[in-house]
């Protein structure tokens, strides 16, 4: 166990090095290929302004998004509608995954209550 420790402290200054070394030459050229992003002029008026562009774009892309999500349940009802042809892959694959959202559920009613996973209080 000693030695694990050992060589992730050893990994982990490694690491640190690297960064120190090269983390801002990284930064600059991250910053000189996206400078098209960046706005010339930090105000809070051009901050407040590219927030409603971002808020009235996502508004805009509501209607794409709405007829994705219809086109998904009409795949999901001809796969009911079929269901004797299903492979037991894809049943597996429906269950986990209505298993994981349903443990996320609980698990999010037992957080939001102020409990703990454990059901010891800290």
């Amino acid at each position: 166990m000693a030695t694990i420790v050992k060589q992730l402290q050893t990994k982990a200054v490694q690491a640190t090095h690297i960064v120190q070394k090269h983390g801002s030459a990284y930064y600059k050229q991250l910053l000189d290929q996206n400078k098209q992003y960046i706005a010339s002029e930090p105000t809070v008026e051009k901050c407040q302004e590219l927030s409603k562009q971002l808020f009235y774009t996502r508004l805009a892309s509501l209607p794409g998004r709405y007829k994705a999500l219809w086109e998904e349940v009409d795949y999901v009802k001809k796969k009911v509608l079929n269901r004797n042809d299903l492979k037991l892959e894809e049943v597996g694959i429906a269950a986990l995954f209505a298993g994981e959202c349903y443990a996320w559920y609980c698990v999010g009613e037992i957080v939001g209550r102020g409990g703990t996973i454990t059901g010891y209080k800290v």
